[in-house]
């Protein structure tokens, strides 16, 4: 298989001791333990995200970046699965997720979903969804993400939703930068919902 530069585990054996932590929180069942020390199973079934790196006590794991067979996103029996939305964070997602190509986006402040109970069904409904926080990741790194998957992935129609709160126009702000900067043309939908729960208005770019 072909290989790829990006973010893959790597295991100091020296430093593991075998508890098999790391591989009860691999998502992907890209970890096993063999003779003792833990292992990968394949480069392909490993994300990169690092998911277990956080469990491991004796800190034999850590994420870098080096020549690595390219990741396979989770698949069935039958096919893979195109419905797939993970992961969510825009932090997290690889700018080449498949699920992305040609898809209905929306960028979503990530408090929307707990207030505006009726999300789901409405504004995320036949989306892929992406989630963040412009008080927790700078505007100019989400600008920068959402520039290159925007690059990438031939999207079909952009949106956002952000609440009415101030520090929400950040991320509204990145999407819509984001979208300047690719020069795509791309109508962006945004919807402002209210802390109590209901969608406020509608805007469009």
């Amino acid at each position: 298989m072909a290989k790829v530069k990006r973010n893959i585990i790597e295991i100091d054996e020296e430093f593991c001791n075998g508890c098999g932590k790391c591989v009860l929180f691999c998502q992907e069942g890209a970890l096993t333990i063999v003779d003792g020390k833990a292992k990968l199973v394949s480069e392909a079934l490993c994300d990169g995200l690092g998911a277990c790196v956080g469990e491991c006590p004796t800190r034999a794991l850590r994420v870098v970046e080096k020549e690595a067979e390219k990741f396979i996103f989770p698949h069935n029996s039958k096919e893979e699965k195109r419905s797939l939305n993970w992961p969510v964070k825009i932090k997290l997602i690889p700018v080449d997720a498949p699920f992305l190509m040609k898809s209905r986006l929306l960028i979503c402040a990530d408090c929307c979903p707990v207030v505006f109970l009726e999300i789901h069904n409405t504004i995320f409904k036949e989306r892929k969804v992406l989630i963040g926080c412009p008080k927790i990741e700078s505007k100019e790194f989400y600008q920068r993400k959402l520039a290159e998957i925007l690059k990438k992935n031939f999207i079909n129609s952009l949106e956002v939703a952000i609440m009415e709160v101030p520090c929400c126009k950040g991320l509204l702000f990145a999407v819509k930068d984001a979208l300047k900067e690719t020069g795509l043309n791309l109508q962006l939908k945004a919807y402002i919902i209210e802390i109590n729960g209901k969608i406020v208005k509608e805007e469009y770019f």
